[in-house]
C-alpha cells in the first residue's frame, strides 16, 4: 500500500514562497521544510522592513539594545587598554546576539497574527518555552566562549611578544604578520560563524513559535540550509552585509540594520518551516 507524502499546511506567509515539499529526498523529516527561491531573502527584507515601519518604537529600542552592548564592550577594551579583543568579543557578542532577537520575533509574530506588539510581550517571550530558550542560550555562549579563547590563542601566536593598542594598530596590521593575524581571525571566526547559522538560522524563531528543543529546532535548520544553499547563502551573506554596514558606522547603523534583520529572520522561519498538522499561520485551526 502507497501513502502520500505529508505537505505543509497553511498558507504561505507573507513575502514567502508557495509550499513546496520534498517526497524523493533522502534526507531525513525533509517535508519539514520547504524549498525557496533565490528571490526569498530579498522577499524576507521586505517583509522585515514593513514590520519594523508598523511598529517602529519597539523594533529601534531592541537595535538601541545592541548598539549599547557593543560600545560598552568597546569602552571597556578602551579604558583597559585590549583593544586587540575588540574584534573577537564583538563577534562573540554577535553570536550570543541572535538570541536577544526574541523579542523582534515576538513582535513580528504578533503583527502577523493581527494582535498588537507590545514591551511586555516582547520582553516575556522567552517565557513561552522557557527551558529550552535556556538551554539554547547556554549553548551559544559556549560557542561564545569557545570563539574567544580561540582568538587569544591566535593572536598570542602571532604576538608572542607585543601589544597592540590604538598607537600602533593600524601600523601592526599592515604588516605580513598583522595580515596573517586578521586572515587567520576571520577564516576562524567565519568558520564559527557559519556553523551557527546553519544550526541557527530558523531554529530561534523556531523556539519562540513552538514548544520544541533547540536539537530539534537545530536539525530544522540544518535540513532548510541543505535543501536551500543558493538562498540561504545569499541570505547569510546579507546577514553579513547588514551587520557589517552597522558597525562600520560606529556601531549606530545596527539601531536599524539588527531590528531589520530580526524581523526579516521571522518570515524567513515561516517560509522555509511549514505550520504543523492542524496548524494555519500559528494558530490552531480549534482556536
Amino acid at each position: 500500500m502507497t501513502t502520500t507524502p505529508e505537505t505543509p499546511s497553511g498558507p504561505p506567509p507573507p513575502g514567502g514562497p508557495l509550499p513546496h515539499a520534498h517526497p524523493g529526498s533522502p534526507l531525513p523529516h525533509a517535508h519539514r521544510v520547504r524549498e525557496v527561491g533565490s528571490e526569498a531573502p530579498f522577499l524576507w527584507l521586505a517583509a522585515g522592513w514593513r514590520d519594523l515601519a508598523r511598529a517602529p518604537v519597539l523594533s529601534l529600542a531592541w537595535g538601541a539594545l545592541f548598539t549599547g552592548g557593543g560600545l560598552g564592550i568597546f569602552a571597556a577594551l578602551w579604558g583597559l587598554d585590549m583593544l586587540y579583543l575588540l574584534s573577537p568579543l564583538i563577534g562573540g557578542f554577535l553570536l550570543v546576539g541572535p538570541l536577544l532577537t526574541l523579542g523582534l520575533y515576538d513582535i513580528s509574530r504578533c503583527l502577523e497574527r493581527g494582535e498588537r506588539p507590545s514591551l511586555k510581550s516582547a520582553v516575556t517571550a522567552w517565557r513561552d518555552n522557557p527551558f529550552h530558550v535556556m538551554t539554547c542560550g547556554l549553548l551559544l555562549m559556549l560557542v561564545m566562549l569557545t570563539w574567544v579563547r580561540l582568538a587569544v590563542i591566535v593572536y598570542a601566536l602571532f604576538y608572542p611578544y607585543d601589544t597592540i593598542d590604538m598607537g600602533n594598530l593600524w601600523a601592526a596590521m599592515t604588516t605580513p604578520v598583522g595580515l596573517g593575524f586578521a586572515a587567520t581571525s576571520m577564516a576562524l571566526g567565519g568558520a564559527v560563524a557559519a556553523g551557527v547559522f546553519v544550526c541557527g538560522v530558523v531554529a530561534l524563531p523556531m523556539l519562540r513559535d513552538r514548544r520544541v528543543d533547540p536539537f530539534q529546532a537545530a536539525l530544522v535548520s540544518l535540513l532548510a540550509v541543505l535543501h536551500n544553499p543558493g538562498p540561504m547563502l545569499l541570505w547569510a551573506g546579507l546577514i553579513a552585509l547588514f551587520t557589517v554596514g552597522g558597525l562600520l558606522t560606529g556601531f549606530l547603523g545596527l539601531i536599524v540594520t539588527l531590528p531589520l534583520i530580526g524581523h526579516a529572520s521571522w518570515h524567513a522561519y515561516r517560509a522555509l518551516v511549514p505550520d504543523p498538522p492542524g496548524v494555519i499561520a500559528g494558530r490552531s485551526v480549534e482556536d
